[in-house]
């Protein structure tokens, strides 16, 4: 537990980590204190906001609705990576939750949702009380992208929380993890951003992916822009790597057209990857995962992500951010767990590569 940093605080903690901040009216004075208390904190909560639109955006987690009154958040991430702040003290952004995801933040132990989960809000503890919110600019529909600037700035909010309070990254959750009822941040997987937070506060607040400690900082990546010239079909119960037969740009010179390692170390990068999948079944999964080789030898897996099928069809956007060693090249891989064949219709890779010596 404890005690909320305060306004200055927070932004002193933001502007070492090297997040672009838009201070909002009278943000730092603005808030549901009236309604209850505000602390002691135990963690972040990371919401989408089902908006776009930035500036519309603002002004609905700043202001609220009739039946909601604002503020909603202490801040909104937007799609460029620009953080709002709108308030600070207590915001209308966590409602109730499992008491058991509560107590698994505070002994810093969260690793997935405990079940049976807390269904609801009316029963739940009182989350705008324990948790600092991050409301994302994001339809949350499992189309709209999330962009690697708005990913990175969502890392970098919540490392600066984590290391003012000297949390690890289990402190961090998603909406979706302390209330049943809800979805957000519907597109994001959520222990890759808890490992790509503990990743970042393995380092110094001023780091930045690409450099080190004895390297002069790069802030020009390269571009990474590929995809599928047309679709293919995924066989079931099987990995298979992405083969992207499409490039629009690969500045970093990272992808062989028609191959499937995206980029080869050394080097990091940070970026998201579209799909969109026709044929998959309401309620089959299909998962989504990075994995790391050299040459065709496989070495290493990094955390899954799944793709469920819905009566809408089934798509999702999975956050690319890592390292690839020198020798390693990362490829996508998929796994289709239903029992008949589907099509992959659609997988757009944007991603920035920073290349190390």
């Amino acid at each position: 537990m404890a005690t909320p940093l305060s306004s200055d605080r927070l932004l002193q903690a933001l502007r070492a980590e090297g997040v672009r901040i838009v201070e909002v009216g009278n943000w730092p004075t603005r808030n549901r204190n009236h309604k209850g208390p505000w602390g002691p904190v135990n963690g972040s909560l990371v919401h989408h906001t089902v908006t776009r639109g930035t500036d519309s955006t603002v002004r609905i987690v700043r202001d609220g609705y009739p039946e909601l009154p604002g503020p909603l958040c202490h801040g909104m991430i937007a799609k460029d990576g620009r953080v709002h702040l709108v308030g600070w003290g207590r915001t209308n952004h966590a409602g109730g939750g499992d008491p058991k995801v509560l107590d698994q933040v505070v002994a810093e132990s969260y690793s997935s949702r405990p079940t049976p989960p807390t269904r609801g809000n009316a029963n739940g503890v009182d989350g705008n009380a324990r948790f600092y919110g991050w409301e994302c600019e994001n339809l949350g529909d499992g189309r709209d992208l999330w962009p690697a600037a708005q990913y990175d700035a969502i890392v970098r909010v919540q490392a600066a929380l984590c290391r003012a309070h000297g949390w690890s990254a289990k402190s961090v959750i998603g909406h979706r993890e302390w209330s049943a009822d809800k979805i957000d941040p519907r597109g994001i997987d959520m222990p890759l951003l808890r490992a790509d937070v503990a990743e970042r506060l393995k380092h110094p607040a001023s780091w930045n992916p690409g450099t080190g400690p004895n390297e002069e900082e790069n802030d020009m990546p390269d571009y990474v822009n590929i995809g599928l010239a047309k679709p293919y079909i995924l066989a079931p119960n099987a990995w298979d790597s992405i083969e992207f037969t499409q490039e629009w740009s690969d500045t970093a010179d990272g992808h062989a057209v028609g191959g499937s390692v995206f980029v080869r170390g050394a080097a990091r990068f940070t970026g998201t990857l579209s799909l969109r999948f026709d044929g998959l079944p309401v309620g089959d999964v299909v998962q989504a995962r990075m994995s790391e080789y050299d040459g065709d030898a496989h070495k290493a897996d990094h955390p899954v992500h799944e793709i469920v099928g819905t009566p809408g069809g089934a798509g999702g956007v999975v956050a690319l951010t890592k390292r690839v060693g020198k020798g390693r090249g990362m490829r996508v891989r998929l796994l289709n767990q239903s029992e008949k064949s589907i099509t992959v219709s659609s997988a757009v890779l944007t991603a920035l590569v920073w290349k190390e010596s």
